[in-house]
């Protein structure tokens, strides 16, 4: 992985971390989720004019991430509404890494040398250590538990069927228009059959937030689905999972959520798998 991958992966960390306390904050995750889906979909519509449709060959994974993210916006929305953002984000965030190497093995042949394993390994054991660390904010209700290991299988099933799709699709940007387009029909659908007013009152009550919220969410996993194109989807979701420890400011700094020696502990296990990443990789 080149030092821009590495980088650009590490800011869509930042991003991916902005969006999610922005839907976290929002005290009604399904319409945060949904709308920023909308806008970042609206917004592409123009860009279909430029770049090619993908090619036939990345179709079937492209259909398969857009149902699996529309069932990872469920169990997302259900993580944040059963648990603190300081216990639920580690928790599906750092074990989807690990998933993800035995997703991108058996699925797409992509094997890791033993370094790297280490290191994505420690990434998500310090991840991890956030939610079951001792104190007030290690004590994570079972349904959140139960909702944040659904949301961990989910973030590992669309990261490999999205490293697969962009490296069939011919043009990654193809592959991201669409996916982005395809993205907000199931779940905006149904809240307009089931909530259409209290959806509506959203967007209009926080344009400037959805807007935010939008940007954040489309440019994080557009620089993520790119780097996947050129790197191991694992070292790539292992990087970008380092959005836990930006998660962990965000939470302390305008949730009031603890800090505590454990997410120091975690912070330094992160560094060193990541050093280990570039390093023995």
């Amino acid at each position: 992985m080149t030092p821009f991958i590495a980088g650009l992966v590490l800011l869509a960390a930042l991003l991916h971390a902005s969006w999610n306390a922005m839907a976290k904050s929002g005290g009604t995750p399904q319409y945060s989720i949904a709308s920023y889906r909308l806008i970042s979909a609206i917004c592409c519509l123009p860009l279909l004019f430029i770049f090619p449709i993908p090619l036939a060959a990345s179709w079937p994974m492209l259909l398969a991430s857009m149902i699996i993210h529309t069932a990872y916006y469920v169990t997302l929305s259900m993580s944040y509404r059963s648990g603190d953002l300081s216990q639920v984000y580690p928790l599906f965030r750092g074990l989807a890494p690990v998933l993800v190497v035995l997703g991108a093995a058996l699925l797409a042949g992509e094997f890791l040398p033993l370094g790297a394993m280490l290191g994505i390994g420690l990434v998500s054991a310090g991840l991890i250590s956030i939610t079951f660390a001792g104190g007030t904010f290690g004590k994570i209700p079972a349904a959140a538990l139960g909702w944040g290991l659904a949301t961990s299988v989910l973030i590992a099933a669309y990261t490999v069927a999205d490293g697969m799709g962009v490296r069939a699709a011919g043009n990654p940007f193809s592959y991201i228009i669409w996916l982005f387009i395809l993205e907000p029909i199931p779940i905006g659908g149904w809240l307009l059959l089931r909530d259409r007013a209290g959806w509506l009152g959203y967007m209009r009550a926080k344009p400037g937030k959805i807007a935010a919220g939008a940007l954040a969410a489309a440019t994080a996993y557009a620089m993520v689905i790119y780097a996947m194109g050129v790197a191991p989807m694992a070292m790539v979701s292992s990087l970008r999972e380092t959005s836990v420890i930006f998660a962990a400011l965000i939470g302390t700094l305008l949730f009031r959520e603890p800090f505590g020696r454990q997410r120091i502990i975690a912070a330094l296990l992160v560094c060193l798998g990541v050093v280990l990443i570039k390093i023995l990789s």
